[in-house]
C-alpha cells in the first residue's frame, strides 16, 4: 500500500481546519488568477522572442505539420493573428489561456493522486517554476499545448489505474489517447507519455493485466490517428522533421563535463528549490519500484523526458538545451505538492515562508524583466540592450513604408531564418519574406522562390556586409546595390542596425533555399498596403 493512500479530498488539511472559505479549490482559482495577470504583464513588456517569431511568421498560412515541431503551436499561432491580430498579446494570448487549463489539469492529476491540498501545492509550484508557469505559459511556444496534454494523459491514466470502480477505465483510456494524441501533436516529447505508461504495467504486476485487453491499443491507436497530419506531412517533405531532430545532437563526442552543467541550468530553468527535490523524489520512487504505485507512475511518466534531454550530453557535440527535460519535471510535481500539503499538516514552521517566499520570487523577476525591458540605454553608454533577442523589430516595418521600400522590390530576402522571422512579424504579413539561406527551416517548405523569378528583392541582414551579399547572392540576381540601412531601436535608443541591399532581378534560386524541397503551398506576393 501506498504511504499516502488516500480518497482524493482525504489529506487533513490547514485549510480544512480554517474552515470552508479557503478550500484547495477556492485557493486554485485566485492562484489561475494571479498567474494570468501575472503571464499578461510578462507577454505585454516583452518583444516576441527569435523561435516566437518565426514560429508567428510561417503560421501565417494554415500548415499541415512544420518542419521543426509537430503543428499545434503553428495552429495556435494561425488563430491567434487571425482572431485578435497581430499585437503580441493577441499572439500571445491562445498561449496565456491555455496555461490556465495546465494550472487545473496539474490540482485534478494531484487531487486524484494524493489529495485536493496536494493538488494545490502542486498548482502553485508549477506556477513558481519560471520554464513552465511562466516561459512556457506565456510565450508562442510548442510546450504550452504540450504540458496540458501530458497532464490530462496522466490524469486518466491514474483514473485508468487507481479507481476502485473500473466500469468507467474503458472512457479513461480513450480520454489517455487523445491527450496522447494531442502531445504528439504539440511536440514529439508527446511519445513519452504513452511509453511511460507501458513502462508501469510492465513492471507493476497488478496492472500488468491491462495489456492482454484492447484498450491500451485502442487508445494508441487513437493517439496515431490524431498524429497522422504529422506523418502526411513529413511523407511529403522527405521525412524532414524527423531527420531534423534526430540530428540535433551532432556527432559523437565525449563530454564528462556536460550533463553536469546541463543539470545546473535545468535547476536555474525550474529553480533550485524546485529542481532538487523533484529530482531526490524521482530517485525515491524509481528505488521503492512499483510497491508505492502512485508515486511509481508518475516516476515512469518522467523518466523518459529526463533521461533523453540530460544523458546526450555525454556524446552529443550540440547543445542539449535545458527546457527540453522541463516537461519530466513537470509530471514530478504532484509529488512536490505531497510533501508539501504534508509538511503544513505536521505545522513546519519554514514550509509556510518558503512557498511564500518562491512565490515573491517569480513575481519580482517577471517585474526585473519589465523593467528591463522598458530601460532605455543612451548610445553614447556603449552598453548592449539586455533583451536583445525579445525586442520587436517594429523600426523594419516603420522605415519599411516611409521609405517607400515595398516600390524596391517584390519580396524581402533575409539571410538567416531567424531574422526572416522577426522581419515578418515586424511587417505583419503585409510583405512576403522568404529566408535566403542553406538553413531556411520552416520557409523553406512554405514560401516558394520560384513564385518571385524575375522580381527585384529587398536582401537584409544584420550581419550581412556587401562582399558576403555578393557572395551569398551574385549566381540569383542580376546585380546587387547598397541601400540605407534601418536602424533597430530600443525604447528610442539605437540597438542595432540591419543592413539592406537591392537585388535586382531574382533567378535560378538555389535548392538550399527550400532545403531541396517542393513547398506544398507557396505564399505569393499580397498587395502591399502600408496601413
Amino acid at each position: 500500500m501506498d504511504r499516502l493512500s488516500l480518497a482524493p479530498d482525504g489529506l487533513a488539511s490547514a485549510s480544512a481546519r480554517s474552515g470552508a472559505r479557503f478550500t484547495p479549490e477556492r485557493r486554485l482559482a485566485g492562484l489561475i488568477l494571479v498567474a494570468l495577470g501575472l503571464r499578461i504583464v510578462f507577454a505585454t513588456s516583452l518583444g516576441l522572442g527569435m523561435d516566437e517569431a518565426y514560429t508567428v511568421a510561417t503560421s501565417r498560412d494554415f500548415v499541415l505539420s512544420a518542419f521543426d515541431h509537430p503543428p499545434l503551436s503553428w495552429w495556435l499561432a494561425t488563430l491567434g493573428h487571425r482572431l485578435f491580430g497581430e499585437s503580441d498579446l493577441a499572439l500571445r494570448l491562445p498561449f496565456i489561456l491555455l496555461s490556465g487549463l495546465t494550472t487545473v489539469l496539474m490540482f485534478l492529476l494531484g487531487r486524484r493522486l494524493y489529495g485536493a491540498e496536494a493538488g494545490f501545492w502542486a498548482s502553485l509550484a508549477l506556477c513558481c517554476a519560471p520554464v513552465l508557469g511562466v516561459i512556457d505559459a506565456s510565450w508562442v511556444l510548442p510546450d504550452a499545448p504540450l504540458l496540458p496534454a501530458l497532464l490530462g494523459g496522466a490524469w486518466a491514466l491514474a483514473h485508468v489505474f487507481f479507481d476502485e470502480d473500473a466500469s468507467r477505465a474503458p472512457l479513461w483510456w480513450l480520454l489517455a489517447g487523445l491527450c496522447s494524441g494531442l502531445a504528439l501533436l504539440s511536440k514529439y516529447h508527446g511519445v513519452f507519455l504513452p511509453a511511460g505508461a507501458f513502462l508501469f504495467m510492465l513492471c507493476s504486476p497488478r496492472h500488468r493485466a491491462w495489456l492482454k485487453t484492447p484498450w491500451p491499443w485502442l487508445a494508441g491507436l487513437l493517439a496515431l490517428a490524431l498524429f497522422a497530419p504529422v506523418l502526411i506531412w513529413n511523407a511529403q517533405h522527405d521525412w524532414a522533421s524527423f531527420v531534423f531532430q534526430g540530428g540535433r545532437t551532432g556527432d559523437p563526442r565525449l563530454n564528462l563535463k556536460a550533463p553536469f552543467l546541463l543539470l545546473g541550468m535545468q535547476a536555474l530553468f525550474l529553480l533550485p528549490w524546485i529542481f532538487v527535490p523533484c529530482v531526490f523524489l524521482l530517485a525515491r520512487a524509481l528505488r521503492r519500484g512499483p510497491a508505492q504505485k502512485r508515486d511509481f507512475l508518475l516516476a515512469c511518466l518522467a523518466l523518459g523526458p529526463v533521461v533523453a534531454f540530460t544523458l546526450p550530453a555525454l556524446w552529443s557535440a550540440s547543445r542539449v538545451l535545458p527546457h527540453w527535460a522541463a516537461p519530466g519535471y513537470l509530471l514530478l510535481l504532484p509529488l512536490l505538492g505531497r510533501e508539501i500539503a504534508e509538511a503544513f499538516a505536521r505545522d513546519v514552521r519554514w514550509i509556510g515562508p518558503a512557498v511564500t517566499g518562491a512565490g515573491v520570487v517569480v513575481a519580482v523577476l517577471i517585474a526585473l524583466l519589465a523593467g528591463l525591458a522598458n530601460l532605455r540605454l543612451p548610445a553614447l553608454s556603449g552598453a548592449r540592450y539586455p533583451l536583445l533577442e525579445t525586442l520587436d523589430w517594429t523600426d523594419v516595418s516603420d522605415a519599411f513604408f516611409a521609405r517607400d521600400l515595398a516600390r524596391e522590390g517584390a519580396f524581402v530576402g533575409a539571410s538567416r531564418w531567424f531574422e526572416a522571422g522577426k522581419i515578418d512579424a515586424a511587417l505583419g504579413g503585409r510583405f512576403p519574406v522568404l529566408a535566403l539561406s542553406d538553413d531556411p527551416r520552416g520557409f523553406g517548405a512554405t514560401r516558394d522562390p520560384q513564385q518571385f523569378l524575375g522580381r527585384d528583392a529587398i536582401l537584409v541582414g544584420r550581419y550581412l556586409t556587401l562582399e558576403q551579399a555578393h557572395q551569398l547572392y551574385e549566381d540569383h540576381f542580376d546585380s546587387i546595390e547598397p541601400l540605407a540601412p534601418i536602424s533597430i531601436t530600443a525604447n528610442g535608443a539605437p540597438a542595432f542596425e540591419l543592413k539592406l541591399y537591392r537585388g535586382r532581378n531574382f533567378h535560378d534560386p538555389a535548392p538550399e533555399f527550400t532545403l531541396g524541397l517542393k513547398p506544398v503551398h507557396a505564399r505569393a506576393a499580397r498587395p502591399n498596403d502600408p496601413h
